[in-house]
């Protein structure tokens, strides 16, 4: 996929104040440890995440898909008004029915006009939403869009802390679980437009390409549990070894269509492990990436485009800069973008 005339015209993000440390974890799994005799740090030795933020309890997810937009708006040169489409991004949703996008809509303001709809494609929500609205307006049906995500960890983490102190899991038994511990909550929102709508640098979205491989779309499960809680099994090593190959092949479709020279690159953040082997397998820089998994944790489709935005705000984002946006999600699904920013 291809785009020529399509810029993100302003990010804005939202992060709970609560911070959940590994360490704070682990001793809330202490009956766990002592009758498996687990040392204490592995949880941040193995993934390099040290905390993660967590919304407070009754928060929803349009809740915080709300402030993000609203902070993007803040930003953005374009009011309101102006945002044709609005689309809720996130696994994280309020409800089956209606969409998220309709109570995230009220909340921030958006006009009436505005076709609205949420996108579920579990990391990679964000970075699809991105293309979709990307295609309308390269298309002409509109010329602005709202993209935003939040992601409520808190239910998940929490139901999974009470299954591992509860159950008599064996050590075999509570490795599915173990991702589950690295999840955090977050928001962003991008305000994606056509560049005639853009004053001053235009940030450019050129294109890139997508991949599937749904053989595995057992390896990463999650669904509803009971009322207010979630849960989620993984087999993490199979997840890492089919995810690095779907990122092999994608990449060299993507550095095919959109080069492979970049200055800056930012992938969906996991942890540490799946950093190193991704950039390994694909020969790339690691020195290149910008992470947030340390202090954020994954927050699921919000955690690469959240990273962009605090790769921007620090600098290590600067105008000109061509940066590879390397998108997974369970499924198994790649999407690589290409931004000039």
């Amino acid at each position: 996929m291809r785009f020529d005339h399509v810029c993100i015209e302003a990010l804005g993000t939202a992060l709970p104040e609560e911070i959940w440390t590994s360490a704070a974890i682990e001793e809330r799994l202490r009956p766990l440890y002592d009758r498996l005799k687990l040392p204490a740090g592995r949880l941040e030795l193995m993934t390099g995440i040290r905390e993660r933020r967590m919304w407070p309890e009754g928060t929803r997810p349009s809740d915080a898909s709300a402030a993000a937009g609203k902070a993007a708006l803040a930003r953005s040169a374009l009011p309101p008004e102006a945002v044709e489409l609005f689309i809720h991004a996130a696994v994280s949703r309020d409800m089956l029915e209606p969409a998220t996008a309709s109570f995230a809509h009220q909340k921030i303001g958006l006009p009436a006009s505005a076709q609205i709809f949420d996108v579920s494609n579990a990391c990679l929500g964000f970075l699809n939403s991105l293309t979709l609205a990307a295609a309308m307006i390269e298309s002409g049906q509109i010329r602005c869009a709202l993209v935003a995500s939040g992601e409520n960890g808190r239910p998940l983490v929490e139901q999974t802390l009470r299954t591992l102190v509860e159950q008599p899991l064996s050590r075999n038994a509570i490795k599915p679980f173990f991702a589950n511990l690295t999840i955090g909550s977050g928001a962003v929102a991008a305000v994606v437009c056509h560049e005639s709508l853009v004053r001053g640098r235009k940030h450019r979205l050129l294109g890139g390409v997508a991949r599937a491989a749904t053989q595995h779309s057992a390896l990463c499960q999650g669904d509803t549990y009971g009322a207010e809680s979630l849960a989620m099994q993984t087999d993490a090593e199979q997840l890492l070894i089919a995810g690095v190959q779907l990122a092999r092949e994608t990449w060299r479709r993507f550095a095919a269509e959109q080069g492979e020279t970049y200055t800056r690159y930012i992938c969906h953040q996991v942890g540490s492990t799946h950093r190193r082997k991704l950039y390994e397998a694909l020969g790339l820089d690691e020195a290149k990436d910008f992470s947030s998994f340390e202090t954020l944790g994954n927050t699921g489709s919000v955690a690469l485009p959240v990273t962009l935005a605090r790769a921007v705000e620090q600098g290590a984002v600067r105008d000109g800069d061509r940066v590879g946006l390397l998108g997974i999600g369970s499924g198994l699904n790649c999407l690589m973008l290409a931004l000039e920013w």
